[in-house]
């Protein structure tokens, strides 16, 4: 991987999603995304993020996401991790302008390779985009 790259969210099942919500936004996490099976929460000045989701999520399940600064470097990593044999689905380019694809490392753990725009992911509940630090 390049040095475009960090570790930018978690994925967690919750049973609660009010109370789940009161929890990390007590923590200081912000809102960023909210819809009806699921959100997003980030802490405001690196732009980590969690991402919360309910019982009724189907789309995916809990899991980690590495993120990326170019577009082309998830397409890049999808294409070397086929090459090395690895599984991986197909890349899907989302609402929100990111782009991504799930994976599950050799251990069975589900991980996320996703672009996220420089400007930071926009949000639909109003909170400013968070800008992308790899520093």
């Amino acid at each position: 991987m390049s040095a475009t790259h960090r570790l930018g969210h978690v994925a967690l099942r919750v049973q609660d999603m009010e109370r789940a919500k009161r929890f990390y936004l007590g923590l200081g996490l912000r809102l960023t995304w909210e819809a009806d099976d699921w959100c997003y929460v980030q802490w405001p000045q690196t732009g980590e993020g969690i991402a919360l989701l309910s019982p009724d999520y189907k789309a995916a399940g809990p899991h980690f996401a590495f993120h990326f600064q170019e577009r082309s470097e998830v397409d890049r990593i999808r294409e070397q991790l086929v090459s090395q044999g690895h599984a991986c689905g197909p890349v899907h380019d989302h609402r929100d302008g990111t782009a991504s694809f799930y994976m599950q490392d050799p251990e069975g753990n589900w991980l996320e390779m996703l672009y996220e725009p420089a400007a930071g992911l926009p949000s639909n509940v109003g909170a400013a985009p968070i800008p992308l630090s790899y520093s």
